[in-house]
């Protein structure tokens, strides 16, 4: 090999170098964390929704989205999702959520599947606590792969500077907000 050829692929293998420490630090920068502990006796009772990103199974959701969360008989949370569309008609969706990471609990999965089938691990979703307050009065819900995000509220209509702080650290982390749909309370 000559001289030459060495040196183009001492650059090229250095270019290449580079542009992976570069996209992984990008990529670092911007990934998604779940709070590192969530006390899940806290966390049950009825969250608001207050925002969230558009999503294919909450298209009929007009205004007054909730979840409701409780434990089983299994231990696991139950999940229940209730909205009203334009028309008024009340939708409800029952699922379960399944804890990933105890006892640190901010990781979770959700099915919405039939109770007779959720036992497959298929079909579930991320769900991460992303930000939450001491009190847990405000929570920041996100998937790691950011296509899911939502805020919640243990009021229907909090505080806006704080619901502000919680969509500024989505961004911050990497969400885009442009398709943000505010929720509706009557």
């Amino acid at each position: 090999m000559n001289s030459k050829t060495r040196k183009l692929l001492l650059a090229g293998g250095a270019v290449l170098i580079a542009g992976s420490m570069l996209s992984t630090a990008n990529a670092n920068t911007t990934e998604v964390q779940a709070v590192s502990k969530v006390d899940l006796n806290k966390y049950l009772g009825t969250w608001h929704e207050i925002a969230r990103k558009p999503l294919y199974f909450q298209n009929k959701c007009d205004y007054n989205v909730t979840a409701k969360y409780s434990l089983n008989e299994n231990g696991n949370v139950k999940v229940d999702n209730s909205c009203y569309s334009a028309d008024g008609k009340l939708n409800q969706s029952i699922g379960e959520a399944y804890v990933q990471n105890a006892p640190a609990n901010s990781k979770l999965k959700v099915s919405f599947l039939p109770k007779a089938i959720r036992w497959l691990p298929v079909g579930r979703g991320d769900y991460w606590v992303l930000k939450i307050d001491d009190d847990y009065q405000t929570a920041l819900v996100g998937s790691p792969n950011k296509k899911y995000l939502w805020v919640l509220s243990r009021t229907a209509n909090p505080d806006q500077a704080t619901v502000d702080e919680y969509l500024d650290y989505a961004k911050s982390i990497g969400f885009d907000l442009s398709d943000l749909i505010k929720t509706k309370h009557k």
